[in-house]
């Protein structure tokens, strides 16, 4: 079997989490390799996702790790089986590799966790703002690169609306409500959008106002916390355009979950949508977005 020249996030994530487990353990990946069968030069290749573990293999190396958790060994081997075979694949000639690596890991996580501060979150957003902001982010890009940009993301926000949708939970600044780059109707339509996906029992939309008392995130650039059944397979999505977007490490996955649980305190209750005929005087996400609705 040749090896990876690109190997996907996913197998990106089995390597670097066998070779954390080796380390662990205190074995060299000589010594490893010696004992599956496996070359130092063959080793490597594995922990770097360039090449794919046999199942009996993987599981024979981690119990020489001494990794008694069978759960995330169970979902090691998953990841190793996986084919990575799906929707996004068709679209693997007209985007970059991270945005297909994204498709894939929005379709196997448990939960999305998402703060975004400019935009409303690109699972949420309607065919009109997604045109708008790609319009004016790429100038440059012809109107068929935009219809295929349009579609990709459409295609991914199925993951909300499928048989058994992730959780998803998105704190979204009130700045991102007042932006101009969409006129306002493409904006009304976009809020009221946010109501009614928040009509799902597995959606929670929060608005942090520019009133709140404090800004708490350490970071300044907008993420989605993934969540696994297994919490170390957890990953954070950073949307950065010059280093790599996809975070695993134990330290980063438990800074961005303590700073989305401080935004979520900090920001209003989640929308509730009242039926049609009732106003919501509360001053929570419902509110102030029925405000927004209200001057635009």
């Amino acid at each position: 079997m040749g090896l990876r020249a690109n190997p996907t996030q996913r197998q990106r994530r089995l390597g670097a989490e066998l070779r954390r487990l080796r380390e662990s353990s205190g074995m060299s990946a000589a010594e490893a390799g010696s004992f599956a069968g496996l070359g130092q030069a063959h080793m490597s290749h594995i922990e770097t996702g360039r090449t794919a573990i046999p199942e009996a293999k993987l599981r024979a190396l981690t119990t020489a790790y001494g990794c008694m958790d069978e759960p995330l060994v169970d979902a090691l081997v998953a990841m190793g089986q996986a084919t990575g075979k799906g929707w996004w694949l068709d679209f693997r000639e007209s985007l970059d590799a991270s945005a297909i690596d994204l498709a894939e890991l929005e379709a196997t996580a448990s939960a999305h966790r998402t703060f975004q501060w400019v935009y409303v979150p690109g699972l949420l957003q309607t065919p009109e703002y997604m045109y708008a902001l790609m319009r004016a982010g790429e100038p440059d890009a012809s109107p068929a690169e935009l219809d295929r940009g349009v579609e990709f993301r459409q295609r991914r926000q199925a993951v909300l609306v499928g048989d058994s949708p992730p959780i998803y939970h998105a704190v979204i600044h009130e700045a991102a409500l007042h932006m101009q780059f969409v006129g306002a109707e493409v904006m009304r339509r976009q809020i009221e959008h946010l109501v009614e996906m928040a009509r799902h029992p597995h959606v929670r939309i929060q608005i942090l106002p520019f009133a709140a008392p404090a800004y708490p995130a350490r970071f300044g650039t907008p993420f989605v916390f993934f969540e696994s059944p297994v919490p170390a397979l957890g990953t954070v999505y950073v949307e950065h355009p010059v280093s790599s977007p996809f975070l695993a490490d134990q330290e980063h996955l438990t800074q961005f979950a303590e700073a989305l649980d401080r935004l979520s305190t900090v920001a209003l209750p989640p929308l509730e949508p009242q039926p049609e005929s009732k106003f919501s005087a509360k001053k929570d996400s419902l509110g102030l977005v029925q405000h927004l609705l209200y001057i635009l």
